[in-house]
């Protein structure tokens, strides 16, 4: 049997960084340097599912506002 063939079990939690990008970390590790909870946990496709409803616009947070001033000057 190999690893493709066995349930993913692991309870993930998601994660955003300053950038507002998300990200899918085992609940119960700690989050990795940079990275801060996002308020959803739960299986792989539940946390997936909840990233594809939140994170819209796959733009960095930074890239963002640069375009945003941009458009006002």
């Amino acid at each position: 049997m190999n690893r493709d063939d066995t349930e993913d079990t692991t309870i993930y939690k998601v994660v955003v960084n300053h950038e507002e990008q998300y990200s899918i970390w085992p609940a119960d590790r700690e989050n990795p340097l940079g990275w801060r909870d996002a308020g959803k946990s739960g299986l792989k496709p539940e946390c997936l599912a909840y990233i594809k409803e939140v994170w819209t616009d796959m733009r960095p947070l930074s890239l963002r506002q640069k375009m945003q001033e941009a458009t006002r000057n």
